[in-house]
């Protein structure tokens, strides 16, 4: 199912998630789940991501504050990366989960820092330093 929907999906796919990640999606891809896979790259990434109306970091934004209400863990994770690339930094991510914190609550508000911090970690993010860097807007 290669057309032109189908490849602005991966190209933006890429742009949000990462190549690498992108690439070991595809290379795990089998007569199971191709259809799943082509079905949100074209309605997911090419459908949505693609639409104009709101930037990429909003809807990186969008998507962790769903992803954190509704517990799914895994692709918050995901996502968190997926914000980084979009441009957020550090000071803003920690204002959204404060935020997701007030409104789903205290265990989901840990979960975001836990999940972020372990993300963080992975990428070899000096947090203070980035943060220093990047000052918090006045």
């Amino acid at each position: 199912m290669k057309n032109n929907k189908y490849d602005k999906g991966i190209k933006k796919r890429k742009k949000v998630l990462g190549i690498k990640y992108v690439n070991k999606t595809f290379k795990n891809k089998n007569l199971f789940n191709e259809d799943f896979q082509n079905f949100i790259t074209v309605n997911c990434w090419h459908e949505l991501w693609n639409n104009k109306h709101l930037s990429d970091k909003q809807k990186s934004f969008n998507t962790l504050c769903i992803l954190a209400a509704t517990n799914k863990w895994d692709e918050f994770k995901l996502h968190i990366e997926g914000a980084l690339n979009n441009g957020c930094n550090l000071h803003e991510l920690k204002e959204l989960f404060l935020q997701i914190t007030l409104y789903c609550g205290i265990p989901t508000g840990n979960q975001c820092f836990k999940n972020a911090m372990t993300i963080f970690k992975e990428k070899k993010i000096h947090i203070n330093k980035e943060m220093q860097k990047t000052k918090k807007p006045s």
